[in-house]
């Protein structure tokens, strides 16, 4: 299986910055596309940024300009670098994998929709 721990959540002020990150662990052989999702307080989990295994990233029109998401595929890792906080940024960032190639049992599988537990990030005015 794959398991997911992110790091690098906290307090921060508006216009402030943070950085996420995520490592993926397990007898992993790849990884195809990471991202970040985030669920503010009384709404649904939204994309935030994704970023493909050659690096191809996609954003939500919120954040573009303002965060950028990268992966070292040698460390099965992907970051978040959040810059211009604004308070509507807060929420619970999820880290999240699609499809992943694993060894377990003698055998390589592929499994799918891997998700962190979860890191709070929360901007104040």
């Amino acid at each position: 299986q794959v398991q997911l721990v992110e790091s690098g959540g906290g307090l921060v002020q508006a216009g402030g910055s943070l950085g996420l990150s995520c490592a993926a662990s397990g007898s992993i052989r790849s990884i195809n596309t990471m991202g970040w999702y985030r669920q503010a307080p009384g709404k649904r989990r939204e994309l935030v940024a994704a970023i493909t295994s050659e690096r191809s990233a996609n954003y939500a029109d919120s954040v573009k300009d303002r965060f950028t998401i990268s992966r070292d595929n040698a460390k099965n890792t992907v970051y978040l670098q959040m810059n211009s906080l604004k308070p509507e940024d807060t929420g619970v960032y999820y880290c999240h994998v699609d499809s992943a190639l694993y060894w377990s049992s003698d055998l390589f599988r592929r499994g799918y929709d891997f998700w962190g537990q979860g890191t709070q990030v929360t901007v104040s005015s």
